[in-house]
């Protein structure tokens, strides 16, 4: 990772086993999409593009006799997020604080998981096709009752079976969807969480950034997500009170199978 310029940090090797595994515990939870796809690498910071095995032809061959091919890749993208530490916080972690003040990697890490989400979910214009962008699927809407969440996404299994798509299905929700179906039960009390992950057969996730829902199937084989360099902490510079530094990452999406996701609408 030298590319990252660690070393070249005012920061001793208890604060970076700090930094990482303060970073580690919230992205965690919040990067869904890895959670619902599948997932390679990572493969190095050099990795640039993801070969599709297709091909465009040329149309002026440099000499006449021959034909022309031109390869076709998925170009890797780069997410960053910077955020900036008081040295003075840094230097108390190594003395034993258990407290430091690392707010703003937490938020760092937070907006670098929602930009993941939103790309691989939703898409990022001239990067990436998301997957409710990408299926041929009428989204469905949701509605304002979390109870009858129920009617929504039994059509959207019901619409990947016609299409020949399998489960298990998992369901990424967004964070208000999320919050309404924990909270709520149905009649008599059983936990609509429950029943939910008894009609996908799989999990429902909590999704920053996603609009609505989408449920995906997790045969396996629709959806990649190749990494390059995974989610790592760089040194950009420092001055004699904060340290700047960022989040960064690699990596490409590619849909595979459309039809193997359905969006639900909030």
């Amino acid at each position: 990772m030298n590319h990252l310029l660690r070393s070249h940090a005012p920061i001793s090797d208890v604060g970076w086993k700090l930094l990482d595994d303060e970073a580690r515990e919230r992205l965690t939870p919040a990067l869904a999409a890895r959670k619902t796809v599948d997932f390679s690498g990572p493969h190095g910071w050099d990795y640039a593009a993801t070969n599709l095995g297709r091909i465009a032809k040329l149309d002026q061959p440099p000499a006449e006799g021959v034909t022309g091919l031109q390869r076709q890749v998925l170009a890797v993208v780069e997410l960053r997020a910077d955020f900036e530490l008081s040295r003075e916080e840094l230097r108390d972690a190594d003395r034993g604080a258990e407290d430091a003040d690392l707010a703003a990697l937490d938020d760092a890490s937070r907006r670098i998981a929602r930009a993941e989400n939103v790309a691989v979910f939703h898409g990022w214009p001239g990067a990436i096709t998301g997957i409710s962008e990408a299926s041929p699927h009428e989204p469905i809407p949701l509605g304002d009752a979390p109870d009858a969440y129920r009617r929504p996404v039994a059509s959207a299994i019901e619409r990947l079976l016609c299409d020949g798509i399998t489960g298990p299905y998992a369901m990424a929700l967004g964070r208000e969807q999320f919050r309404l179906v924990v909270e709520s039960a149905e009649h008599g009390g059983y936990p609509l969480l429950d029943h939910l992950r008894k009609i996908l057969e799989g999990p429902i996730v909590w999704a920053p950034g996603v609009k609505g829902a989408v449920v995906v199937s997790l045969r396996g084989g629709d959806f990649q997500f190749e990494s390059g360099q995974d989610l790592s902490i760089g040194y950009d510079s420092h001055d004699a009170e904060f340290v700047r530094l960022y989040l960064q990452e690699s990596f490409s999406f590619h849909v595979v199978t459309p039809e193997a996701a359905v969006a639900l609408t909030a």
